[in-house]
């Protein structure tokens, strides 16, 4: 009986073992460029047979203005961190022991780590597998091959994923045609994107995305990494 109650707790070890190692050998996997990945949020729809909507486009068929526009409200020094902002890490750990309200921290690795391989919503634990995939990850993959996926996996409305179709839903236009103002519309949605509607803005929308447009439009600097 001890026997196999032995037996049982080492294949649940093992099995548990296999779905921490999974996601880092699926970010090995997800490297080269003709792999198109899938987030667990389109798995969910799948599951759910729901559906979605999700046309994969290559890095380079996506506007720079969208690559400016989500860099500039998501990530600004996504260029210059190894996955993780620990500067600004450290400003939410700190206001946290302090009682304060946090802000987000996530970087683009980091939201692209837990759209691939974790779930929606705020916990410690999450947050403390994301931080390595994170890390692992921007070693893994280019900068570009990084905004790259996170750019087809990101949501934007309900069963709409990927730049190309949420530039096709909420503006008509493919994800190469977005204009500056469409793309500062779909970089602001993000965070919220049920509820802030890019095709449909109201004036508080519209006013974030009139900071994120001129931040774009400064952005030369800070997005060497992907242009050059």
């Amino acid at each position: 009986m001890m026997r196999d109650l032995r037996a049982r707790w080492r294949k649940l070890l093992l099995a548990l073992l296999a779905l921490i190692v999974l996601p880092y050998v699926l970010i090995i996997l997800y490297a080269p460029s003709f792999v198109h990945p899938i987030s667990t949020l389109m798995l969910r729809d799948l599951v759910l047979l729901r559906g979605y909507d999700r046309q994969w486009v290559p890095f380079e068929d996506i506007s720079k203005n969208l690559v400016q526009s989500v860099m500039m409200s998501e990530d600004g020094q996504f260029c210059t961190h190894d996955g993780v902002d620990w500067v600004q890490m450290r400003s939410v750990v700190n206001e946290a022991l302090e009682g304060e309200s946090t802000r987000g921290a996530s970087t683009i690795p980091m939201q692209t780590s837990k759209n691939l391989f974790l779930w929606n919503g705020r916990s410690f634990v999450r947050k403390a597998m994301e931080l390595p995939l994170a890390l692992v990850a921007d070693f893994v993959w280019s900068k570009q091959r990084m905004m790259e996926i996170y750019l087809n996996v990101a949501e934007w409305g309900p069963g709409i994923y990927g730049a190309e179709a949420a530039a096709q839903h909420h503006f008509g236009v493919s994800a190469s045609k977005l204009t500056r103002r469409q793309s500062a519309l779909l970089a602001v949605s993000l965070p919220n994107p049920f509820e802030r509607n890019a095709g449909k803005p109201g004036s508080g929308l519209r006013r974030l995305a009139g900071v994120i447009e001129r931040r774009a439009g400064r952005s030369g600097d800070y997005i060497k990494c992907l242009y050059e």
